[in-house]
């Protein structure tokens, strides 16, 4: 089994950043490609960001150069670094062992004025 719990979520305004962590329970993340994906209203769950365990990153052509996603495998912990929000990336966010196929309950993210 594999839990993940998602977390930093929140209103903010067009420009600044949030970040945003997964915390992994059930099998260590260190050998597992992970990912965030988000799902605006009315939209399908898009890819975001994902991680290897080298630590080789792959990202959406539409947040490449504002996010950044990190890992910490001793904690069991994916981030997701948020800068220069856009009102276009209100959503909620997962994030996924990609080799599994649960997700978390997710976390809101609202980019506003």
């Amino acid at each position: 089994q594999v839990q993940l719990v998602e977390s930093g979520g929140g209103l903010v305004q067009p420009g600044q950043s949030l970040r945003l962590s997964c915390a992994a329970s059930g099998r260590s993340i260190s050998i597992y490609t992970m990912g965030w994906f988000r799902e605006a209203p009315g939209k399908q769950r898009d890819f975001v960001a994902n991680i290897a365990p080298s630590g080789t990153t792959y990202y959406a052509e539409s947040v490449k150069g504002r996010f950044t996603i990190s890992r910490d495998n001793a904690k069991n912990t994916v981030y997701l670094q948020m800068n220069s929000l856009k009102p276009e990336d209100t959503a909620v966010y997962y994030c996924k062992n990609l080799h599994f196929p649960s997700w978390g309950q997710g976390t809101q993210v609202t980019v506003s004025s």
